[in-house]
């Protein structure tokens, strides 16, 4: 079975609900969810917030956490996670901000730095990955992994 089909049916057999904010995959994450059948039972919104006004509008991120740390920063897909988590009310939420490149990065953020922000009840985790400039598409497809890979970590039977 497909990783996203096994996320599909374990949050569909524990009740649980599924949200996803993406700002670097454009959306990625959320259509891999929705292209299982059966996915409406779980998945309450997949909101794509890629400019930082869409970060702060549809998320209510402070401003100053982007003016302080950057978009691309923990305590920015912190405040992605928890927001999206009290907008959505699902109990599994998951945000993701990175530089899919192949321009943007920097010294101290570089082409293929991401963040994903998992929060399962009231537990939250938020993990730093470099997929290195590889390519737009490669960083996009490895973050999408990733978090599928985590959610299915947290989710799976036994957590």
């Amino acid at each position: 079975m497909k990783i996203n089909k096994k996320i599909v049916f374990l949050l569909k057999k524990k009740k649980l609900r599924l949200a996803i904010a993406e700002s670097c995959t454009g959306g990625m994450l959320s259509s891999a969810i929705t292209s299982v059948s059966g996915s409406s039972k779980i998945f309450t919104m997949g909101l794509v917030t890629y400019s930082n006004q869409a970060k702060t509008s549809i998320l209510n991120i402070p401003k100053h956490i982007i003016k302080k740390y950057g978009a691309v920063s923990v305590q920015c897909c912190l405040a992605m996670v928890n927001n999206l988590s009290k907008i959505s009310k699902a109990k599994v939420c998951v945000s993701i901000t990175g530089i899919a490149g192949p321009n943007g990065g920097s010294k101290q953020k570089p082409v293929g730095l991401v963040y994903i922000g998992i929060k399962t009840g009231k537990k939250v985790t938020i993990n730093k990955y470099n997929f290195k400039n590889k390519g737009r598409i490669f960083v996009q497809q490895q973050t999408v992994k990733k978090s599928l890979n985590l959610l299915i970590s947290l989710i799976k039977p036994g957590n």
